[in-house]
C-alpha cells in the first residue's frame, strides 16, 4: 500500500492471551481492551500470524493477541508492526498483561509501570541438586550476554505515564486480602490496599516460582543495574520490546502488568502439588490450617 492508503494507528495494545470471547464472557487479558475501545471494529488477519488471531482496528486504536512466550510474542510483534496495510510510526506500543509478582515487596491487584525488562533465561541456570552449596544463587551472570539480557525502556515515556497513573486508586476484594493474609500469617505488607509501583520486569519462558528464583531474580536486577527493583515475572515483554527496538519503535513502547499471583508458593503447595496435572489441589487446600481465612 502507498503512504496515502495506509491506515494510521496511535496506539497499539498487544495482550498475550483471551480466555473465550472478545466479550461477555470471563475475560482475559484482551477482553475489557476490546469492549473499552474495539468493540464493533474491523478485523484483519495478519500474514505469519498466530492462526485465529486478527487484528482489530478502531479508531486509530489496534489489538492484537500475541500468545503466550518469548517466541511468540516476538514473531507476533515484528508481523504486526511489518505489515504494509498499516502506519504505525506514530504509534505507542501497550505490552499489557497479568503477571507474577515479587514477594514481601508486592501484592496481588498491584499495578506496575515497567521501565526495564530482563531476559531470566540468559546466563547460566544450575540444578541445586548439583550445586556444592545448596542456599547458593542457581543463575550465574555472563558478561557474554549482557547487551541482550536487559533492555532499557525509554525514561522520558516511562516518566510521563508513571506520573498519570501513580495515584489512580486501586481497588481489591477481601477474598484476595484474606487469601494473602492466610498464604503469608497476616504479615502488614501482604494486606495492605494495591497500589500503582514503578519497577523493572524479568521475563522467563518457564513458568517459575519459587524461593531460588525469587533470589536468582533479585540477583539479575542487581548484576544488570537495573534503576528500579525487581517488580513481576512474566513470558513475553523482553521479546516485545527487543521486536520493537529492532523496528526502531523502541522508544514508543509501555509496559502495563497487574499482579494475580505471587512468585513463591503458598499454603502449603508444592512444585509436584501445583504443576501435577492429576493433583487435586482444591481438595487438598481444604485441609489447610489457613483456609478459613479465604
Amino acid at each position: 500500500a502507498s503512504s496515502e492508503e495506509r491506515i494510521p494507528i496511535r496506539i497499539l495494545i498487544l495482550p498475550k492471551f483471551e480466555v473465550g470471547q472478545m466479550n461477555g464472557d470471563f475475560p482475559g487479558e484482551a477482553q475489557y481492551y476490546y469492549e473499552h475501545y474495539l468493540d464493533g471494529a474491523e478485523s484483519y488477519a495478519i500474514a505469519g500470524g498466530t492462526e485465529g488471531n486478527v487484528l482489530y482496528v478502531r479508531d486509530g486504536v489496534a489489538l492484537y493477541v500475541l500468545n503466550m512466550g518469548k517466541v511468540n510474542a516476538a514473531l507476533g510483534t515484528i508481523e504486526v508492526l511489518s505489515d504494509p496495510r498499516f502506519d504505525f510510526s506514530d504509534a505507542y506500543i501497550i505490552s499489557t498483561g497479568c503477571a507474577g509478582s515479587s514477594v514481601e515487596s508486592t501484592v496481588m491487584g498491584d499495578m506496575f509501570v515497567i521501565s526495564a525488562a530482563v531476559d531470566y533465561d540468559l546466563g547460566h541456570h544450575a540444578d541445586i541438586r548439583e550445586m556444592e552449596d545448596k542456599a547458593a544463587d542457581t543463575w550465574f551472570y555472563d558478561d557474554g550476554f549482557a547487551d541482550l539480557a536487559v533492555i532499557r525502556l525509554d525514561p522520558g515515556l516511562t516518566g510521563k505515564v508513571w506520573e498519570k497513573v501513580k495515584d489512580l486508586p486501586m481497588e481489591t476484594t477481601e477474598t484476595t486480602r484474606n487469601f494473602m493474609s492466610a498464604a503469608f500469617d497476616g504479615a502488614e505488607w501482604a494486606v495492605r490496599d494495591p497500589k500503582v509501583l514503578r519497577g523493572t520486569t524479568v521475563t522467563a519462558d518457564n513458568y517459575w516460582k519459587g524461593a531460588y528464583d525469587h533470589a536468582n531474580a533479585l540477583k539479575m536486577i542487581r548484576m544488570y543495574q537495573c534503576s528500579d527493583p525487581y517488580v513481576t515475572t512474566e513470558m513475553e515483554d523482553i521479546a516485545v520490546c527487543a521486536a520493537a527496538k529492532r523496528m526502531g519503535l523502541l522508544d514508543r513502547v509501555i509496559v502495563l502488568r497487574t499482579s494475580v499471583n505471587m512468585d513463591v508458593f503458598m499454603l502449603g503447595n508444592t512444585p509436584e502439588k501445583l504443576w501435577n496435572p492429576d493433583y487435586d489441589w482444591e481438595a487438598d487446600l481444604a485441609t489447610n490450617e489457613n483456609i478459613e481465612a479465604i
